[in-house]
């Protein structure tokens, strides 16, 4: 079978499986194909992934199909129409192979089907544009709940946030100053012919993404990958030598290698999954550091805590992921409105534990990956109105509480709590 009909078909295989409520990630990590297959299927997943919204609505629009249809043909006409607009093939390749996939997919009944579709896809493009742009879930490629969140939090900037929503994410790296001097390594990016430019002190943007094996020195801890707006975290937690420090939530564990690069302390990293705990351990000895990293869920804390207090604590909560929604477009449609109460009382439910274990005049950093105010103000807001000697203090000079997803970084939240001495 061709390339292009084979990484159709298994797209469209893990598409439906996406669209039935399984995660985008677990299901390509259960793949078995080479890279070169692999990268044009991932491609194909998240781009579908992305324009998932208009994908659907050109589809109802076309299709004179009663009811519903084969959800694995739907699919292919998700991939199908994600590959059309891409600008990576022509046309007449894509429906082609489109109509091969089918065969592929042992629909060879739905190649008729499929074949007229995007034909009339093509012919019908202008038309189809109008309506379109009525549709504000086609439009704007996001759920109607999600939409109105954004709308309702940012009044003069929901369009650029959901559109951010939309775009592929920046590559940001993180220079290791244990192994390697900033301008020095630039240096070395340039001389390798990758365009980065420099965003802080440690942080290079890559002008385009490119493969970690292509990166001069990573497999010997120079380098790590890490958006600019999680570099934020290590520096607002203000870290002193010696101090005893919790990563509470680590993985992937970016931040608590940050953390380790940053100062001398002595850290704990958590995850309640074994499995990333493992990874967080394989990252640390690729860079050169050593943090106690366990398996354990934070707030149990008669699992792991020994009862000596922390001076720093990082609380990088779950959430709902949606300022970071472009690296796992499958969150968009994988999230239901009802959720995100649930993260807040989760969220308010390990600052109460986590609490328990900060030193008296010890920090908090409270951090989310998400737009959505009642996962971020409102959680802290609750927290400090509820619990005596927390108060929420300023930020460092000039660093914003609410990052919102852009060309330069992610969507992040931060807060700092201090307990009174």
């Amino acid at each position: 079978m061709a390339p292009l009909a084979e990484a159709l078909a298994a797209a469209a295989a893990l598409v439906a499986r996406v669209a039935a409520g399984r995660s985008l990630s677990a299901e390509l990590e259960r793949t078995d194909r080479d890279p070169g297959s692999r990268a044009a299927q991932a491609d194909l997943c998240y781009g579908t992934l992305r324009r998932y919204g208009r994908s659907q609505a050109i589809v109802a629009a076309l299709s004179r199909r009663a009811g519903i249809t084969d959800r694995l043909v739907e699919a292919l006409l998700w991939c199908s129409l994600y590959a059309l607009e891409s600008g990576r093939y022509a046309e007449y390749t894509v429906v082609d192979q489109a109509a091969r996939a089918c065969v592929a997919m042992q629909r060879s009944g739905a190649k008729g089907y499929v074949n007229a579709l995007l034909r009339n896809f093509l012919r019908a493009r202008a038309r189809l544009e109008a309506q379109l742009v009525a549709d504000e879930v086609a439009h704007h490629q996001h759920p109607k709940w999600w939409i109105e969140r954004v709308q309702a939090a940012y009044p003069s900037a929901w369009e650029q946030v959901l559109a951010a929503g939309n775009t592929h994410p920046p590559m940001c790296l993180r220079v290791n100053v244990r192994r390697a001097l900033p301008q020095a390594y630039a240096a070395r990016l340039a001389a390798e012919g990758i365009a980065a430019s420099r965003l802080g002190p440690l942080a290079l943007l890559l002008e385009k993404p490119v493969p970690v094996d292509r990166l001069p020195g990573f497999a010997q801890g120079e380098v790590s990958v890490q958006d600019w707006g999680a570099q934020s975290a290590a520096g607002l937690l203000e870290l002193q030598a010696g101090q005893r420090v919790l990563d509470a939530c680590a993985a992937p564990g970016g931040k608590c290698a940050h953390i380790l690069e940053s100062a001398d302390v002595e850290l704990i990293a958590l995850d309640a999954d074994a499995a990333r705990c493992a990874s967080i351990a394989r990252d640390q000895e690729r860079l050169g550091l050593k943090a106690q990293v366990r398996a354990a869920d934070c707030t149990a804390l008669d699992t792991w805590w020994d009862g000596v207090a922390f001076e720093r604590i990082l609380a990088d909560v779950p959430c709902s992921a949606s300022g970071v929604a472009r690296r796992h477009p499958d969150i968009k449609w994988l999230r239901r409105d009802a959720d995100i109460a649930a993260f807040a009382a989760r969220q308010l439910r390990i600052l109460e534990a986590l609490w328990r274990t900060l030193a008296p005049g010890g920090k908090l950093l409270y951090v989310t990956c998400s737009v959505f105010p009642e996962e971020n103000d409102a959680v802290v807001d609750a927290f400090t109105a509820r619990t005596p000697g927390a108060r929420r203090a300023p930020l460092s000079a000039g660093a914003a509480a609410q990052l919102l997803p852009g060309a330069e970084h992610d969507g992040f939240f931060f807060a700092r709590l201090e307990k009174s001495a």
